[in-house]
């Protein structure tokens, strides 16, 4: 103590002010940073309980249970990251936010949203069951109270965001426990930020690297066995999505497991960077819009006539086509589909269009040929076959009710709320998938003009047909 005062009088007291207050900002600084880290606190905790367990044996012992503590929890995360980020990282931040978040205001939030029931004198209220933290999102396990549906709990989503301090909330089921639901909270958006494309060497077109969930993960598409629709407004990232695609695509069109044949109605302008990548690219020749309506619609015929082939190969065989070498899966790519079902002029291309479209959509995904189609209106008049795409991805809607009919019924009420993503975040969208209650939410990769020709330079390959509407001028 007289050594402190020694050196207070020494370097001077308003000297001395000032490294004090110093080491107080870095203190609080460090704290705040421990405190934000609930597994490190726990750690640390546990550490000095041990410690102070083993005070008595001497402070080398006690260093000694501090160093293995903490090199069994360095040894976990080194050997078991997947493991430790569910099961130490996700229960203890979990658990944190549960005491300082939401065990407090969990009464008042009930009471005050209308959740809770009150019989005579008696409160019964909704049972927390459990937190947990994976990135961004709080996930909280609530049981409900007898007579309450999942419509209840969405309708107070918005002031249950606000209640706890969170961006948003979005209610969710629960597999196999028909009285539990799961409150999505957003506290961090890890999509605030563009997603750049994945470095992914894999063809299995059952899993495509193309975006990020808003949980932190990354989002993998499939493509084998479905059928996929993109609605977004102007702007709103629909090339994002297709071009994701394309990229996740890659290495199974070096490998000539998939081929992709492109349809790009507004003159090549969004698909035409990756022609090289391309089996089939057709783009139209305005000098003859007949003739390239035409041209589109021989392309979907010649699908339909393979798909015709492969269902005779397989009949009796399989049930779902295995894409190889010889016989790849065939992405059919189309940049605004309205062009080709709402907008054609000539009425004999429109009709084979329509044709050829429902039939590829209604039988193709079983041998091999998916449809991946971008639209800005998805009105039935101006999408006749939107019920026959499995997978339906939503970006920004310029109108409420144009969630339904992209998402389905109740989804907007389920938290896709699609029309209120902001226009300075584009490629965010909504995933729902037939057979799927909720609708996930992800930002796609941020492809630019760069990516798509180190894309080309990378994926292509020496059968890459030129421009099929050349083939027809001609």
């Amino acid at each position: 103590m007289s050594f402190v005062l020694l050196v207070l009088l020494v370097i001077g007291p308003a000297v001395a002010a000032l490294l004090c207050r110093w080491l107080w900002r870095r203190g609080v600084r460090v704290l705040g940073w421990i405190v934000r880290r609930p597994t490190l606190l726990v750690a640390l905790a546990a550490v000095l309980w041990l410690t102070w367990q083993t005070a008595d044996r001497g402070p080398v012992f006690a260093v000694a249970i501090a160093l293995g503590v903490i090199g069994v929890l360095v040894a976990l995360r080194v050997l078991f990251p997947s493991w430790f980020a569910a099961g130490v990282q996700s229960r203890t931040a979990g658990w944190w936010r549960e005491v300082r978040v939401y065990r407090g205001a969990w009464q008042s939030a009930m009471v005050t949203t209308g959740l809770a029931l009150r019989e005579g004198r008696e409160l019964h209220l909704p049972r927390l069951i459990e937190v947990r933290t994976h990135g961004g999102i709080d996930l909280v396990r609530v049981r409900m109270l007898p007579g309450q549906v999942l419509e209840d709990w969405a309708q107070c989503a918005p002031r249950l965001a606000q209640t706890f301090g969170t961006q948003e909330c979005r209610v969710r089921t629960v597999a196999r426990r028909k009285h539990d639901l799961d409150l999505w909270f957003l506290v961090t958006d890890p999509l605030a930020v563009d997603v750049p494309p994945f470095d992914v060497d894999t063809t299995d077109a059952r899993a495509l690297p193309v975006g990020v969930r808003e949980d932190g993960r990354r989002y993998d598409l499939s493509l084998l066995g479905t059928h996929v629709l993109v609605v977004g407004a102007t702007g709103a990232g629909k090339g994002s999505v297709l071009w994701s695609i394309v990229a996740a695509l890659g290495p199974a069109l070096r490998d000539r497991t998939a081929q992709v044949w492109a349809l790009d109605p507004k003159g090549g302008m969004e698909l035409g960077g990756g022609r090289l990548l391309f089996e089939r690219f057709v783009y139209g020749d305005p000098e003859d819009e007949a003739v390239y309506e035409l041209d589109f619609a021989r392309t979907l015929e010649d699908a339909v006539e393979m798909m015709r082939r492969r269902q005779s190969q397989l009949r009796g065989v399989a049930r779902l086509h295995t894409p190889s070498p010889d016989e790849p899966l065939i992405v059919i790519l189309v940049d605004e589909l309205a062009s080709l079902t709402a907008y054609v002029t000539d009425r004999d291309a429109k009709r084979r269009i329509g044709s050829a479209l429902a039939l590829l959509l209604s039988q193709g995904r079983a041998v091999g040929i998916s449809v991946v189609a971008a639209v800005q209106d998805p009105r039935k008049e101006v999408v006749i076959v939107r019920d026959l795409f499995p997978t339906r991805i939503a970006l920004r809607l310029s109108e409420a009710e144009q969630v339904s009919l992209v998402l389905g019924a109740g989804a907007r009420d389920r938290g896709a709320r699609c029309d209120e993503v902001p226009e300075s975040l584009p490629g965010i969208a909504y995933v729902g998938i037939d057979g799927v209650a909720e609708p996930v939410r992800v930002r796609f990769s941020h492809i630019t003009d760069a990516d798509i020709t180190g894309l080309v330079t990378r994926f292509r390959t020496v059968a890459a047909a030129s421009p099929v509407v050349e083939e027809g001028a001609a």
